[in-house]
């Protein structure tokens, strides 16, 4: 599977729905991955989002470091690898080498893309220190976003996709249900 572009207008759409995301990080020759359930688009044009990154991980100081991130979009199959992914600390090693996780290049930014997921937002932080520091909130300009064609294509939610990932908490999970439409 090839990732295909999404316009940047509609990137928001890929987290629209309130899944947790994967945050990959990398800077100075070390890379990590961390799960994220609080993230939200943030707006259109350009595209923004925000996600809540503690002062305490490792990816925090990657993302501080480089100016950047990838949020991915996992699907239901990634889910153990998700929860695995909170288990190790990328203090300890390279949590992709760890867990076996195969990435696949960025376009814009040196974060990797964590393949089988089902899209990905390339993100350059746009600084905001007091957010940072009193919320761990970090907005970022959306630079590049992709899907898997097979899940997200031409701005929309393929009806068929795979279920995306959320979070409720004590390695409990929802997972998106069967698509349908309302006439109006």
């Amino acid at each position: 599977m090839t990732p295909e572009p999404v316009e940047l207008a509609k990137a928001y759409r890929l987290i629209n729905h309130g899944p947790t995301v994967l945050v990959s990080s990398a800077h100075g020759g070390r890379r990590n991955v961390m799960a994220a359930a609080w993230n939200m688009a943030l707006d259109f044009t350009p595209a923004k989002v925000c996600v809540v990154i503690d002062k305490t991980t490792f990816s925090r100081g990657l993302i501080e470091a480089s100016g950047e991130f990838v949020l991915n979009v996992p699907a239901r199959a990634q889910a153990a690898q998700v929860l695995a992914m909170g288990r190790v600390s990328g203090r300890d090693g390279d949590k992709f080498d760890a867990l076996d996780l195969p990435t696949l290049p960025a376009a814009k930014v040196a974060a990797p893309l964590l393949a089988g997921c089902l899209g990905w937002l390339e993100c350059r932080v746009i600084p905001e220190p007091h957010n940072q520091q009193a919320y761990d909130l970090f907005i970022g300009e959306v630079i590049a976003a992709w899907a898997d064609p097979r899940a997200f294509t031409k701005g929309h939610w393929r009806a068929e996709a795979p279920p995306s990932l959320h979070y409720i908490a004590g390695g409990a999970f929802f997972a998106t249900g069967e698509a349908f439409e309302v006439a109006g």
